[in-house]
């Protein structure tokens, strides 16, 4: 509602990145964007960005462009619009901050828990520690990886009657909503550090029209099952394909 254009152009690749939060925090309206010089709006999205950014020139133009073509609110809804943004966003910064310090002390009590997990590209010690709690002993899985699959809730109901075969199925609803969560996660940061399962992802993204991201991340996470079952079995390290 504060700068429509922000949110439609899709200027920051991330609108809760520090930068894109600064842009939206604390400039009051987006005619205050537009009547910016353009290298100072560039020199405060760099500072703001941490000069991470390597080309905040264009960012600065593209900024203006959108704040140009952004509606524009009364002044009495800007500043009740303002006051919620402020709140939210010092909300959110206060929870990044518990989430770092959270998993600063997961890395910390991790040290002392032997695995072969953290060798996988994109898995790290959150992810890791989050697997094994859930996981706890996967002998106990005796010998089939598909029984750690069906604890995870990472297996389809069957969609058929008779001779007919039916293409949408679902996952069951059963199954340890933890686990599932932190092996989507990790095959999803897997799949963009890992040429096999970035291969495997993208084929799967590409044989349907419908919930693309949603079954090809669920298939994922389903292959990072086998290999998550036979590394912690064999007390093994991952070696790429």
């Amino acid at each position: 509602m504060k700068c429509s254009g922000l949110a439609q152009d899709k200027v920051f690749s991330d609108n809760y990145g520090v930068a894109a939060l600064a842009v939206f925090e604390e400039f009051e309206s987006p005619d205050d964007i537009v009547n910016m010089d353009v290298d100072d709006l560039a020199a405060f999205i760099s500072a703001k960005g941490k000069n991470r950014s390597s080309r905040p020139d264009e960012i600065a133009k593209a900024v203006q462009s959108a704040a140009r073509g952004s509606y524009r609110l009364p002044k009495t809804v800007n500043d009740s619009v303002n006051q919620v943004l402020s709140i939210s966003i010092s909300s959110m910064r206060a929870l990044q901050s518990q989430i770092k310090a959270l998993d600063k002390e997961i890395e910390r009590q991790f040290v002392n828990i032997p695995n072969t997990l953290t060798s996988v590209p994109g898995i790290g010690k959150v992810f890791s520690a989050g697997i094994i709690a859930e996981v706890g002993d996967v002998n106990r899985f005796d010998k089939s990886q598909s029984g750690l699959a069906k604890y995870a809730g990472l297996i389809w109901n069957e969609n058929k009657s008779g001779m007919f075969q039916g293409q949408n199925t679902r996952l069951i609803k059963s199954g340890n909503r933890f686990l599932k969560y932190y092996l989507c996660e990790a095959a999803y940061s897997l799949a963009r550090c890992d040429t096999e399962y970035k291969r495997y992802y993208d084929l799967k993204f590409k044989e349907v029209s419908k919930y693309q991201h949603k079954r090809a991340l669920a298939l994922t996470a389903r292959k990072l099952v086998r290999l998550v079952f036979r590394l912690l079995k064999d007390n093994r390290l991952y070696k790429p394909v």
